[in-house]
């Protein structure tokens, strides 16, 4: 007699192992405290042999028979489902080691150990956001070029360059597996010319001195999260790179000797970078360190000060404030201090070496990260009170009535 759905769900554990057959072999299996199980007895090769299909309610009693009628078919072709189902097994698993998630751990682990803090971060949140979802749990050697497309079109529609950044990063993956014999090809490559072009952009800033000095007194008024605040009113003084001043860490900043050492593990160029502390600077620190200096960081996160806060709270703070993409950047601060300070008549080299531009002599780049530092002190404080004579100058003419025509 054949089993039922009431009867399989009702039937309980008596202290006794408990067999109920389904016909043809299958059977539900009962241990003595009551847990159930789907087992078939057959026959292969003249011996008798068990195949234990799976627990119950996971295996309902219609997927076990079909399970059942499956096992039935390996054996008229003189296949032994056991043997079948450890075969499937090994698969499953090696196809698990072999996973895009997991081929991309190991190459994040191999590369990361040569980039900044901020690149890796970068890399690994793109990944986790991007791609892993859809094809994470891939077997790297499956994914065909129109799944990568695909999945690669959800992220155009968003942004462009992203796009380009994550067939970057999936390419290099794919070449990793290739050297580690667990791919045949790159299909990265096979999806070059199938995306948006990037636009040629250059990040924005603003250069007329009335508007900077505009600039400088709505960072002092903005009415945001301290710590941001603070980051950017810092960020005209000291222009370095976006990332760089979001990871800042209080162990880089000697306020005795008015310097921030950024090491090089988080620097583009790979080498210590030196950042003058002009007086204006300093005072900015002061007022953070009182707020955020029980964190590591100088501007964590609002959830907890163990971490960093996101990398576009900057750039969200200006856009509002009213400062469009197109009109000013966290990044235009390095292209304002350039201008300004070129336009003043400093020497080049102390203003490039001071922007952290790499250097063309790969032997004087390995000691040059002290390079004119006394010229340099004196600059980054004449430039901070230049940046202060227009904020003043700005705040002035606000104040001023204005004169109605006669």
């Amino acid at each position: 007699m054949k089993l039922t759905d009431t009867f399989v769900r009702r039937k309980q554990g008596n202290g006794k192992v408990q067999k109920h057959s389904d016909g043809g072999g299958l059977y539900l299996y009962i241990t003595p405290e009551g847990k159930k199980s789907w087992r078939m007895g057959y026959r292969f090769m003249g011996k008798q042999k068990l195949l234990v299909i799976g627990p119950y309610p996971a295996i309902s009693l219609k997927e076990a028979r079909e399970r059942r009628e499956a096992a039935k078919k390996l054996l008229v072709d003189n296949i032994d489902p056991s043997s079948a189902k450890q075969e499937a097994k090994a698969a499953a698993a090696l196809a698990a080691q072999n996973s895009f998630k997991v081929i991309a751990g190991e190459w994040l682990e191999k590369k990361g150990r040569e980039w900044t803090d901020a690149t890796r971060y970068q890399i690994v949140k793109r990944l986790e956001k991007n791609i892993f979802p859809a094809l994470g749990k891939r077997p790297v050697n499956s994914i065909t070029p129109p799944e990568l497309l695909a999945v690669l079109r959800k992220v155009e529609s968003r942004t462009v360059d992203t796009a380009h950044c994550c067939m970057c990063d999936c390419g290099r993956i794919f070449k990793y597996a290739i050297a580690t014999g667990r791919a045949e090809r790159d299909i990265a490559a096979d999806l070059r010319g199938a995306l948006a072009t990037q636009p040629v952009t250059h990040f924005a800033t603003i250069r007329d001195k009335a508007e900077i000095g505009i600039l400088l007194n709505a960072l002092e008024k903005y009415h945001g999260y301290f710590t941001t605040k603070c980051g950017l009113m810092l960020a005209p003084y000291v222009f370095v790179r976006p990332m760089e001043l979001t990871w800042a860490e209080w162990s880089e900043v000697d306020f005795e000797a008015q310097e921030w050492r950024i090491p090089a593990k988080r620097m583009k160029m790979r080498q210590e970078h030196i950042v003058p502390l002009a007086k204006q600077s300093m005072s900015i620190l002061h007022e953070l360190y009182a707020f955020s200096g029980n964190s590591k960081f100088l501007f964590p996160s609002v959830k907890s000060n163990k971490e960093i806060q996101n990398r576009t709270t900057f750039v969200h703070a200006l856009r509002r404030m009213g400062y469009t993409m197109e009109k000013m950047t966290v990044h235009g601060f390095r292209s304002m201090a350039s201008t300004i300070l070129n336009e003043l008549g400093y020497n080049r080299d102390w203003i490039e070496r001071q922007l952290a531009h790499s250097e063309s002599n790969s032997i004087r780049a390995a000691y040059n990260y002290a390079d004119y530092l006394p010229e340099r002190r004196k600059m980054m404080q004449d430039y901070a009170d230049y940046l202060t004579v227009l904020k003043e100058k700005a705040r002035r003419e606000a104040a001023a009535p204005s004169i109605a025509p006669v």
